[in-house]
């Protein structure tokens, strides 16, 4: 039979203090320890040839695995918001990046999100639309590009920008855990040039034109499982599960894939993935 035993009666605040530093100390030597480990990487990459550092579906993972194992008095925005600084900063290590939003809705919003997601060390550049953050993307070596899911109408189509081959890509959105009252919960697709590995194709994006008579399309579109998640004029933004078969659209429209994500993961409902269409 287990013998539980309790804590001392007699601990002071001196035993508690003692005890809290030794823990910050391990935490320090911890974090040491990993950053001796991401230099090790940058020299298996560089031998191997290896692209991005960025892994949208590795940190979508990760997120998950945290939240859904935490427990505890400290508050979970906490344990998420370090996390996230912990390997967005390391992913700058590897190779330094800046962070281009879309602040044409607000900049404390957009800037608020990116300290979340991303911390202080990476830089953050605003932008007056979703045109401008592509085009900064575009011009860079790496940088990433923050535009809302849910951009206003002035923004125009402006997925129709990523429909080249080598035009960027949506490559993961955000947050990756999804919650009530979340401190950075502004839905956002993150923008980058395309991935040779390490993205997540839960959902599939595409960008859709459409011919003048786009109601069939429109409905057919529904029936088939996918969703308009962005409208301007015959020009759609289009979400459908990475295992959706789209070819059963009327011949009057035209897709052209143009980035992917995790499926979302609303941890207020029961912390499972959401695997349908939808952004």
């Amino acid at each position: 039979m287990a013998i539980m035993l309790d804590r001392p009666t007699s601990e002071t605040l001196a035993d508690l203090r003692a005890e809290i530093d030794r823990i910050d100390a391990r935490m320090h030597e911890i974090l040491m320890e990993r950053g001796e480990i991401i230099d090790r990487l940058i020299a298996v990459k560089a031998r191997a040839g290896a692209g991005s550092a960025f892994r949208p579906g590795r940190e979508a993972d990760m997120m998950r695995r945290l939240v859904s194992a935490h427990k505890g008095i400290l508050p979970l925005d906490t344990v998420e918001s370090i996390w996230r600084i912990i390997i967005s900063t390391f992913t700058f290590v590897q190779a330094s990046y800046s962070v281009h939003g879309d602040a044409s809705g607000g900049d404390g919003p957009m800037r608020d999100c990116c300290r979340f997601h991303f911390g202080f060390t990476v830089p953050f550049v605003p932008h007056a639309g979703a045109d401008s953050v592509i085009d900064a993307v575009a011009a860079s070596a790496g940088d990433l590009g923050l535009v809302p899911v849910e951009a206003g109408r002035t923004a125009g189509a402006w997925w129709k920008r990523l429909a080249g081959a080598d035009a960027p890509k949506i490559i993961a959105r955000l947050p990756f855990v999804e919650r009530r009252d979340h401190p950075a919960g502004m839905p956002l697709f993150v923008i980058a040039k395309p991935l040779s590995d390490g993205a997540a194709r839960d959902i599939v994006l595409y960008s859709a034109e459409l011919e003048p008579e786009s109601d069939p399309a429109l409905a057919a579109i529904s029936r088939l499982g996918a969703e308009v998640i962005g409208k301007s004029g015959r020009s759609l933004l289009v979400s459908a599960p990475g295992t959706l078969d789209l070819s059963g659209l009327p011949g009057g429209v035209c897709l052209t894939e143009i980035g992917s994500h995790a499926a979302r993961f609303d941890f207020s409902q029961g912390a499972k993935p959401q695997s349908g269409a939808g952004a």
